[in-house]
């Protein structure tokens, strides 16, 4: 009897995350790259934060949650930028939708040039604010 209740509980849950839409990520094989946000362009704050992504390949899909703090204002815009190694800066890529609060969470679809520059470390979050247009703080992506 009581492999039979383990194996309805185990059933349910199943049926529940498929329900829910958590098929992929709870069957899916997932990829995890993090970044630690410093500031750049000249900047006299000292932005602090981090970003924490998992990448699934099979759909192409980069889920991130990120913190900030001491920013000389209020996030105006934010982008995947790429391909730069730390230090150099490269265009926009991928626009992150706001609002721009912390702590952020969101997904964005990658193109088989983005998800190459995400293995390669060579894909950045930059963080732009009035005082900093050209950005701000940046965190690079690394696993």
């Amino acid at each position: 009897m009581p492999f039979q209740r383990r194996s309805l509980f185990l059933a349910a849950l199943l049926e529940g995350c498929l329900l829910a839409g958590h098929a992929p990520a709870f069957a899916e094989r997932s990829e995890r790259f993090s970044g630690t946000f410093y500031g750049e362009h000249g900047t006299a704050t000292k932005p602090t934060g981090t970003i924490d992504a998992l990448f699934y390949p099979a759909a192409h899909v980069l889920r991130y949650s990120m913190t900030w703090n001491k920013l000389s204002g209020p996030v105006t815009v934010a982008h995947f930028h790429g391909p730069a190694r730390k230090g150099h800066d490269a265009p926009p890529v991928v626009l992150i939708t706001g609002p721009y609060q912390s702590p952020l969470t969101g997904s964005v679809s990658l193109d088989q040039d983005q998800e190459d520059m995400l293995h390669n470390g060579t894909l950045y979050v930059n963080l732009h604010t009035s005082a900093h247009p050209n950005g701000e703080a940046r965190a690079q992506l690394a696993p």
